[in-house]
């Protein structure tokens, strides 16, 4: 992978753990020539993220909402800042950007974005990797939903398995890197 786009809390969370954890995803995948693409803040977790990865010497780039500028929340030290009008937008410049995404624990905004690049997957929109790294367990009760919801019959089992798990970074990687997407909903539709 040349280039993941990273979905995380703007805050810092309660647990150490969790900031601890960005920072070195950060700096893995500068380590690994990989660069990191975020939403261009410095705080939180996504500032851990893009500092982890500039301090190993790898290349950031944010990409940021103007509103958010004028509050005073980007990163100044990044490669690269790209300024977009919206939220949307600002998915839609990731997606461009990226080989792949890893959602991080977040709130609902990477909620939001998470669940928009499994949509567009499951719709034959992209065939990139999406990951989860599952720090200490933060998102276990959403897998838990995962296989509620495809043992109701409202998910498929084949776009369930579009989303890689792991706790580790390194094993993360690794699972993205041999991804093969499935057939896409629209396809499954037209048989």
């Amino acid at each position: 992978m040349k280039s993941i786009s990273i979905f995380c809390a703007s805050s810092r969370g309660n647990s150490e753990v969790y900031y601890e954890s960005a920072k070195n995803v950060g700096a893995f995948l500068a380590k690994n020539e990989t660069r990191v693409v975020f939403g261009g803040s410095k705080l939180g977790l996504m500032g851990a993220v893009a500092d982890g990865a500039l301090e190993a010497g790898g290349q950031v780039i944010g990409v940021l909402p103007i509103f958010m500028r004028k509050k005073e929340i980007e990163h100044a030290h990044l490669t690269e800042l790209i300024l977009v009008q919206s939220m949307h937008e600002r998915k839609l410049k990731m997606h461009e950007l990226s080989d792949g995404v890893i959602a991080l624990p977040g709130g609902f905004g990477t909620f939001e974005e998470l669940f928009e690049m499994l949509t567009w997957a499951q719709l034959g929109l992209h065939s990139k990797a999406i990951g989860i790294l599952n720090v200490q367990g933060y998102y276990d009760k959403l897998l838990d939903m995962f296989d509620h919801m495809t043992q109701a019959g409202l998910l498929r089992e084949n776009c369930k398995n579009r989303v890689l798990v792991d706790s580790n970074i390194e094993k993360l990687i690794a699972k993205m890197e041999e991804y093969q997407a499935p057939p896409s909903l629209i396809s499954l539709i037209e048989e």
